[in-house]
């Protein structure tokens, strides 16, 4: 399976989504194909590595079914998947096996050394600090207040821009840019001693 990336999703319609919500397995498959590249895109960007991230959307889509039911007719799902895949992220990541999984690598996964020793002015040191910048700026985000979250995370995790943004929320452009510096400034100001 492959996955170009976040693009931009054309959302079901409400009848659509109606028969997601009833489960109807058609429907479902539906909702899958509209929204495994912006789920993919979104999980890869967090996770950066393909493997974890189609674990990651396995386990958003295990989500979605559980909790098709609840969906909104009237709203487009898209920043709701956004919110989904990256709380089920941030719960791996602090999870004991998502710590196993970042800090032990495979006996058999040699592309830890291959990437040391073509970059040898990256050593551990750099490693730990680029590794300890990455937990910050998630656990930063993390703790945004929603509707900063998500504007974070629709526009640099899952690439839309401020238009997609706006009529994806009911907003207006300006009003989705403003609160995407809004959402920067208030991130900037909780990592400050980073830069």
């Amino acid at each position: 399976m492959t996955h170009p990336g976040p693009a931009h999703v054309t959302p079901l319609s409400p009848e659509w989504i109606e028969r997601v919500r009833a489960r109807e397995p058609e429907a479902l498959g539906e909702f899958f194909d509209r929204y495994v590249d912006l789920v993919h895109g979104v999980a890869r960007r967090l996770t950066g590595d393909r493997e974890r991230a189609e674990d990651l959307v396995q386990e958003v889509f295990t989500k979605v079914l559980r909790a098709a039911p609840t969906l909104d007719p009237a709203r487009d799902p898209a920043p709701w998947l956004v919110g989904v895949t990256t709380n089920a992220f941030r719960d791996r990541w602090r999870s004991t096996a998502g710590r196993i999984e970042r800090h032990g690598a495979s006996l058999d996964d040699d592309s830890a050394l291959r990437e040391r020793l073509a970059s040898p002015e990256a050593g551990p040191v750099d490693a730990f600090v680029a590794g300890e910048r990455a937990r910050r700026v998630q656990e930063a985000i993390a703790a945004l207040p929603e509707g900063l979250r998500t504007l974070i995370q629709l526009h640099d995790y899952a690439g839309w821009g401020h238009d997609r943004i706006a009529t994806a929320l009911g907003i207006t452009h300006d009003a989705a840019r403003k609160r995407y510096s809004r959402a920067l400034a208030v991130l900037r100001g909780e990592l400050e001693d980073l830069a």
